[in-house]
């Protein structure tokens, strides 16, 4: 049972980054699927989810730039960024909402980096 993230990488300001998560024996197109970044020395912070029927929400700072979406036949996540800023920084961290006793799941990060 396990979210695996792939591509993050080093990008300069106004640019873009595509990341994805596969989820691997976890059941996927029923459950809540998110992304969310740290900052050294900080919380983890969403950044955005979306329902299985499709219903995506974004924090704030992020609304216009990302996007969010799933694909259940993949059983994967995507999480397209564009016009990055510096303040985007950080290890993105997929999600999975699982039911009370399961635990939430999540994959084991991917570095994002944006350079002004």
């Amino acid at each position: 049972v396990q979210l695996q993230a792939s591509g993050g990488g080093l990008v300069q300001a106004g640019g873009s980054l595509n990341l994805s998560c596969t989820a691997f024996g976890t059941i996927f197109s029923v459950r809540v699927m998110g992304w969310y970044r740290q900052t050294p020395g900080k919380q983890r912070v969403v950044v955005a989810t979306i329902t299985a029927a499709g219903s995506a929400s974004y924090v704030d700072s992020v609304k216009g730039r990302f996007t969010i979406s799933r694909d259940n036949t993949k059983s994967t996540v995507y999480l397209q960024m564009s016009s990055l800023k510096p303040e985007d920084t950080g290890v993105y961290y997929c999600n999975q909402q699982r039911p009370a006793g399961l635990g939430n799941l999540w994959g084991q990060g991917t570095l994002v980096t944006v350079s002004s």
